[in-house]
């Protein structure tokens, strides 16, 4: 026999209006009510129904999390953090009474497919939607998110960015949490050039990233004022106008691609003297190409990463990178999904890279 929300009214002694108050979380009642429908709640078992509570309100119990790929740590970190704080209060009472279901949306890093997922959550009525990681930088594309996210935020959908910097029409979002990527990429090109180098290669993410644009933007601002300015031009005068291209080589952000362009940046450049890499993933790839040249690392050539992985710490010699604070970015976006922080001044932050220095880096022999 289905439970109904007028036999959960019934064992709780109050009304049905109040049972759909504390379920629904939209309207104040008090702790010792809210405790009450509760345990009506549990001991019956009762099931809201969603489909139909979502009608009847603006929004559903959905919160979505879109993200390039679960399997990287950085987006799972990220993702994992915002659950957190979207999962409900954590008391471990296991009870419904508002808390959201989380749902993971893995976009392998296509256009298409991220605007597929919010249309479908649009259909849903998402209460919430977190997108995680950096943008894809095409203006028809850019259009295309802005309409959508417009139509969602219009139906009561709170949006928010995590890792990714606004769009060009962003008042649909109630907040964009940025990493300083630029910042970051920046210091560790400074650390590298204190250290002595002048050939630093760069393994960069695929072009058309905004997080490859900006932490490549920064690496080669710290070029520039190191007098290694963007053509590649030293103090002596005598590279080649093209030379910073030649050392930049574009790739996926995953292990094979930073292996097999640190062997196409070693063909096209053989007295580099340091890498670096656009993420700690494709970092550990470099440092196995390097090895199987034959190489040291740092004693023949120094490495670094970006992000601050986990597993950064652990790989020998331990890898220098950029750390951005990923779980802590993740939560607060999930706060501000739920509506429990308040956003940011303009609705937008710049979350700060903490430069790492391991033993992956040091300066060049000779």
């Amino acid at each position: 026999m289905t439970v109904t929300l007028a036999d959960v009214a019934a064992r709780a002694r109050v009304s049905p209006a109040t049972v759909s108050r504390v379920l629904n979380g939209n309207y104040p009642v008090a702790a010792s009510t809210r405790e009450r429908v509760l345990r009506a709640v549990d001991d019956l078992d009762y099931v809201l129904n969603g489909p139909a509570s979502s009608l009847a309100a603006a929004t559903s119990d959905l919160v979505g999390i879109l993200v390039n790929d679960i399997a990287d740590s950085f987006f799972g970190i990220m993702a994992g953090a915002a659950q957190t704080q979207i999962g409900g209060p954590g008391d471990g009472s296991g009870r419904a009474g508002g808390e959201k279901l989380a749902v993971i949306c893995n976009t392998g890093g296509s256009p298409e497919r991220e605007l597929t997922y919010l249309t479908l959550l649009q259909r849903q009525r998402a209460a919430a939607v977190v997108l995680t990681g950096g943008a894809v930088e095409n203006p028809a594309h850019q259009a295309a998110m802005s309409a959508k996210l417009a139509k969602l935020a219009d139906a009561g959908t709170r949006i928010v960015f995590c890792g990714r910097p606004p769009l060009p029409e962003g008042d649909a979002l109630v907040a964009a949490l940025a990493f300083d990527n630029r910042g970051g990429g920046r210091r560790l090109a400074e650390h590298l050039i204190s250290l002595g180098h002048r050939r630093i290669g760069y393994v960069a993410g695929p072009p058309e990233r905004t997080t490859t644009r900006h932490r490549l933007e920064g690496h080669r601002e710290a070029l520039r004022t190191a007098g290694l300015d963007t053509a590649g031009a030293g103090a002596d005068g005598d590279r080649s106008s093209d030379d910073q291209e030649l050392l930049t080589v574009h790739g996926p952000y995953d292990r094979r691609s930073g292996y097999e362009a640190t062997l196409e940046l070693l063909r096209r450049a053989p007295d580099v003297t340091a890498i670096v890499a656009a993420n700690d993933t494709v970092a550990l790839g470099a440092c196995a190409a390097v090895r199987d040249q034959g190489m040291r690392i740092p004693q023949d050539i120094s490495v670094a990463g970006f992000d601050d992985l986990p597993f950064s710490v652990d790989a020998v010699p331990a890898l220098t990178t950029v750390r951005l604070p990923l779980f802590e970015a993740g939560a607060r976006a999930g706060r501000l999904a739920m509506g429990k922080e308040d956003p940011p001044p303009g609705g937008i932050a710049t979350i700060a890279a903490e430069l790492m220095i391991r033993g992956s880096t040091a300066a060049p022999r000779g």
